[in-house]
């Protein structure tokens, strides 16, 4: 058998969905497919201001990162101005890095003007591998794939900025477009 921790109420889950501050997060959103422009772009954007940080400390900010980017919707985030740069900044609720919320501001544009050629949805999708085992243990998890580095530079080709091949697996994860619960742990269905 894998890793997988079995909780209090009796459900097995992968080591890191166990803590308390990740169960909810593990059991009813990590791995479910994603395919709303919106909730994809949130995705991304949170797992581009992780890069370097907690994935827990994102995961407390997120309510506010939703109010900061009204609730990520895209033509709302792109038409945001340099005033509203200075007040992301000055939003002690989520994470005050200028490279950051500029890259999420390019984003938001760029998922906007993808729309021309099918969205961002369709291209994220598309770079869906083909079904495996899921893994064992942790340890069988990678950082990257290859469809995660050609996922990184398609959207860089678009215009998206502070991604690449770590964080873009880490959102296929996040949004089912992989499934690495560990083959033990009870939440973990197909994508």
């Amino acid at each position: 058998m894998g890793d997988a921790v079995r909780g209090a109420d009796g459900k097995a889950r992968c080591p890191w969905g166990a803590a308390p501050d990740y169960v909810a997060y593990h059991d009813q959103e990590w791995g479910h497919p994603v395919r709303e422009e919106a909730a994809l772009l949130e995705r991304i954007t949170l797992e581009a201001f992780q890069s370097g940080l907690s994935w827990l400390t994102i995961l407390r900010k997120r309510p506010a990162f939703r109010v900061a980017f009204a609730d990520f919707d895209p033509d709302a985030v792109a038409a945001f101005t340099d005033a509203d740069r200075e007040r992301l900044m000055a939003d002690a609720g989520i994470v005050r890095n200028r490279r950051k919320v500029d890259a999420a501001i390019a984003n938001a544009k760029a998922t906007v003007a993808l729309r021309a050629d099918g969205g961002l949805v369709e291209l994220f999708w598309s770079f869906q591998p083909s079904p495996v085992t899921r893994p064992q243990n942790l340890a069988a998890v990678p950082a990257a794939t290859p469809e995660s580095v050609a996922l990184a530079k398609a959207l860089r080709a678009s215009g998206f900025e502070h991604i690449g091949p770590t964080t873009m697996y880490a959102a296929m994860q996040a949004c089912g477009v992989v499934t690495d619960h560990l083959v033990d742990c009870d939440f973990g269905g197909a994508a």
